[in-house]
């Protein structure tokens, strides 16, 4: 169970950066198709300023799963460090079921909050903001399933130190 989740987390993470590389590219190119237009051309184009917001809040929030699954994550581990092995294996996997319920809460909310863009029209786009509200249920559901995928793959031991592993 414990190799499926690895494969499964890693193939979903590298599905997930790529799309995350993607709009980050299309982010820069908006970019600077705006400072282009501000500086030389003069177009007074209104949608970059606003598409460039979009790609960003798109791109921040599906590499929270990409940091769920490389566990590049925050932690504060100073003081879990000087605990035995088997309690900091407890509290890892408890810290990812909150973090998990988190989550899941999040997605039940995300969900209400993209729905309420579907009445919503973007001013410049004259596109319903749904799909950029979505950002919200949609990287909270990927970063529940990586979530998962993560603790069947690690089990609470991602903090042991891999020369130790190679001891047991």
């Amino acid at each position: 169970m414990q190799a499926w989740a690895r494969m499964a987390s890693a193939r979903l993470n590298t599905v997930t950066e790529a799309v995350v590389a993607l709009l980050m590219l299309l982010l820069v190119l908006d970019v600077w198709l705006g400072v282009i237009d501000r500086y030389y051309f003069h177009w007074q184009l209104p949608w970059p300023e606003v598409m460039a917001r979009y790609l960003m809040i798109w791109a921040a929030m599906l590499a929270i799963s990409c940091g769920i699954a490389r566990r590049e994550h925050i932690g504060l581990t100073a003081f879990l460090n000087l605990w035995p092995l088997p309690f900091q294996r407890v509290v890892l996997i408890v810290m990812d079921v909150l973090a998990l319920a988190l989550f899941l809460y999040v997605l039940g909310y995300g969900l209400g909050f993209s729905a309420s863009g579907a009445s919503r029209q973007a001013m410049i786009f004259g596109l319903s903001l749904e799909p950029f509200y979505a950002a919200i249920p949609v990287s909270a559901a990927l970063a529940s399933v990586q979530l998962v995928l993560v603790l069947i793959r690690d089990l609470g031991t991602h903090l042991e130190n891999p020369a130790e592993e190679g001891a047991r």
